[in-house]
């Protein structure tokens, strides 16, 4: 299987946990890693280059750390440039039907922030559904999310190392084993 995982992190440079899971996906030949922000650092995105990658690859895999409870910026923009109408939705656009896309996310809370109750109020899955339903919306088949909790409080580089051979294995592992 081909997997291209886009990162968004607009601080990539200072962030543990993140680059801890890029530099373990680099041990895969079978993984492609993209960085939006050092691919468009003037937020030019280049949709029909982007839209190529897409049909390329059999798993897209989204990594980015969960900012003020949805994704950084320029990975917004590049759902609005990219997944146009008739091309990922709409009459005719049906070019990523049968790719499956993925959500690989870092948080600061733990995961006791996040449920019902918690200091966040709703579960991750719940904050996630704008960009799940813009995947289905474009024909995609949304997998399970992979999520880190409270990464930046990890002062162990440990916990980072193991959660990172966790999401190598997550992000190649056949849908089928993967939870809802």
């Amino acid at each position: 299987m081909n997997i291209m995982v886009i990162v968004a992190h607009p601080n990539l440079e200072t962030s543990r946990a993140n680059r801890a899971f890029l530099l373990e996906i680099s041990k895969h030949t079978n993984v492609e890693v993209r960085n939006l922000y050092q691919e468009y650092p003037n937020w030019n995105i280049d949709a029909e280059k982007e839209q190529q990658l897409l049909l390329a690859y059999d798993r897209i895999v989204l990594q980015f750390p969960f900012y003020w409870y949805s994704c950084p910026p320029l990975l917004k923009k590049w759902f609005d440039d990219v997944l146009t109408f008739g091309w990922a939705y709409g009459p005719g656009g049906d070019y990523l039907k049968g790719k499956e896309f993925m959500i690989a996310t870092t948080t600061g809370g733990t995961e006791n922030c996040y449920r019902a109750g918690g200091d966040n109020w709703f579960t991750i899955s719940e904050f996630l559904r704008p960009i799940q339903r813009t995947i289905t919306k474009c024909n995609g088949s949304y997998l399970p999310a992979f999520v880190t909790y409270a990464a930046a409080s990890q002062d162990n580089d440990t916990y980072l190392s193991q959660e990172a051979k966790r999401y190598a294995e997550y992000i190649q592992a056949p849908s089928r084993l993967l939870v809802h």
